[in-house]
């Protein structure tokens, strides 16, 4: 399995997760997203020349007081630069192959290399609400989100990842 950012050439027709919201992404909006708008990257897990796997990254910030006090205490209080985590999928037939973690490591070292680069505190993820123990699990905690709420369908929760916790996952920090 190769991870490397989508191209246009791409033939994402057939990737099929079982999530209409995030397939319809994938399928209509991604490489729109990425080639015209530069809104953010997606990042594909490509198999046998088919494409098994998406995560789509973006740069954002984050209000530090949305952070959780325990973990802002040594960082200042204007908005911060985090890397989000917009969508993450694997194709239904290939889940369970470790896939999705493959990915999320990926957006891990990304963000490692945004915060070498250009300053990055962490991960922000919309988690849905049937993936907020997977994410728990890795570390990440609630943030307290004051605007953007739908009534039509559950709101995702966001979830915020300290860059060191990132960095212990990669491995790279003792």
């Amino acid at each position: 399995m190769k991870l490397r950012p989508l191209r246009e050439s791409d033939d994402r027709s057939a990737f099929s997760s079982g999530d209409e919201d995030l397939d319809r992404f994938f399928h209509r909006y991604a490489g729109h997203s990425q080639f015209r708008h530069h809104l953010g990257v997606t990042w594909v897990a490509v198999e046998d020349g088919r494409i098994v796997g998406f995560a789509t990254v973006a740069p954002a910030q984050l209000d530090a007081e949305a952070i959780r006090v325990t973990l802002r205490r040594r960082l200042p209080g204007y908005p911060l630069p985090v890397l989000r985590l917009a969508r993450l999928a694997v194709s239904r037939s290939d889940r369970g192959r470790g896939i999705g973690t493959a990915l999320l490591r990926r957006v891990f070292e990304l963000a490692v290399e945004m915060s070498e680069r250009v300053g990055c505190v962490g991960v922000v993820v919309d988690a849905k609400s049937g993936s907020m123990g997977f994410y728990r699990e890795l570390g990440f905690s609630e943030l307290e989100v004051m605007v953007g709420a739908l009534d039509t369908r559950p709101r995702p929760i966001a979830m915020f990842l300290p860059l060191a916790l990132v960095e212990t996952a990669l491995g790279t920090r003792g």
